[in-house]
């Protein structure tokens, strides 16, 4: 990033030809105005220490599965605004505490991941963290895993090193484990250890790559000022900071984890291109606004002028939205194939090919066939019989564009269309292909 500075306000040419940006505002203050700012230990003291130059954070990436969720994508754009006000990010990989498993707002015991599937969720989630920050420049972004310094770590060491300067009174009083033990609920030792892990990391990496702030989600602040406390433990005088951000929730109110249902994902082999792109586009009418500073750098004046659009002009920002996050993760053609397949679905066109589509075994079609009920459910349309039901009866399912009223009615090889599928529909806006393997 060494020939760009990246500024909010007033754009310019420098004399080397490459964009610079002049910032009209802090970044904490842009932070605070794109509602990427929940909390922050000694704020004044962190605007006087970003003054002072360049400050490296980080932030920790729960690999529990091989994408990262759109809930993980606000600290991973908190990382981004921040790296383009001039600061050093590092993108922290939990191969050592994925294994045990974070029990922040967990009810039990998170499925234990063995070494292959970890590597395999490294590997998958590491493509997505330069989709986002820049890994070049003066302020390049850092990617490392705790599992290089856990894997060589004695455990009397950390005991020796880390346990002495925790007091276990305050750790009960943390609501996750508090809760499991008000509510007589299992509790590892295992998951109590988790909150030192997080705590060390912090304080290695102040020492190692001099990181003075640890960024986050807001579920995490606990874990996370556990870290500062070690760090003014272990090496009085020295100071470190915290920031959290928001978090994302699906639409029944739960934070959007990567083991939770409703969650979008930020690869295509879990959630399509199409379907981010209908995710955004779906976004009710009040929360454009929002989702547009969250997860789009377009500038502050530009997202207002697209909130306050009449009426269904207000369609017209939620595109922009689908087409800024598309493009961002997927590529600008990506999101220009989302874009036109939704227009075309919508508008009534045929254009299918962009689709998400499922391919089914083709003795499901065999005989009588299959019902829609259960179709829809193969499809992914829908998670459980029951709800598929009650969508056709109620007027939201639809074959080929055709409304259906009869759960019960069979699918056949007859259905499918020119070019050997049969397009589905769920309410108003959900579309899959379906075609027989």
């Amino acid at each position: 990033m060494s020939a760009r500075v990246f500024l909010l306000g007033a754009q310019g040419v420098a004399k080397d030809g490459s964009t610079r940006i002049v910032r009209a505002m802090h970044i904490l203050d842009e932070l605070q105005a794109r509602g990427l700012l929940k909390d922050v230990t000694d704020p004044d003291g962190l605007r006087a220490r970003m003054d002072q130059g360049p400050i490296t954070f980080y932030a920790g990436y729960d690999p529990t599965s091989t994408s990262l969720t759109l809930g993980n994508a606000v600290p991973l754009m908190l990382q981004a605004h921040i790296q383009r006000a001039g600061h050093k990010p590092i993108v922290l990989m939990g191969g050592a505490t994925g294994l045990i498993g974070d029990p922040t707002d967990k009810d039990g015991l998170r499925e234990h991941l063995d070494h292959d599937r970890m590597q395999a969720n490294l590997a998958g989630q590491r493509p997505v963290y330069g989709r986002v920050l820049d890994f070049a420049g003066d302020n390049a972004a850092v990617l490392v895993n705790n599992l290089d310094w856990f894997g060589s770590m004695g455990y009397l060491d950390f005991l020796r090193d880390v346990g002495r300067h925790i007091s276990v009174s305050e750790m009960l009083q943390v609501e996750t484990y508090a809760r499991r033990l008000r509510e007589q609920k299992f509790l590892s030792f295992l998951e109590f250890n988790y909150r030192l892990l997080q705590g060390y990391d912090f304080l290695h990496l102040f020492r190692e790559y001099g990181c003075e702030l640890q960024v986050g989600g807001s579920d995490q602040w606990g874990n996370c000022v556990a870290g500062t406390e070690l760090i003014r433990k272990t090496l009085p005088g020295s100071r470190a900071w915290v920031l959290t951000c928001p978090l994302l929730l699906t639409s029944d109110g739960k934070k959007m984890g990567k083991t939770e249902s409703g969650a979008v994902y930020l690869t295509a082999d879990k959630t399509s291109p199409y379907d981010l792109y209908q995710y955004c586009v779906n976004v009710p009418d009040p929360e454009v606004g929002k989702m547009l500073r969250t997860f789009t750098f377009l500038p502050l004046d530009e997202i207002a002028a697209l909130e306050a659009l009449p009426g269904k002009e207000i369609n017209s920002a939620k595109e922009r939205l689908g087409r800024e996050l598309v493009t961002m993760f997927h590529g600008v053609a990506e999101a220009d194939a989302a874009r036109e397949a939704s227009r075309a679905l919508f508008a009534g066109g045929a254009r299918t090919e962009d689709v998400p589509t499922v391919v089914v075994a083709a003795d499901l079609f065999a005989g009588e066939g299959i019902p829609l009920y259960k179709l829809l459910v193969e499809a992914g349309l829908q998670t459980a019989g029951g709800a598929a039901r009650r969508l056709i009866e109620q007027g939201g399912g639809y074959v080929n564009d055709v409304k259906q009223s009869d759960p019960q009615r069979r699918i056949t090889t007859a259905d499918l269309d020119g070019d050997g599928a049969i397009l589905l529909r769920a309410g108003k806006k959900r579309y899959c292909r379906v075609v027989v393997g």
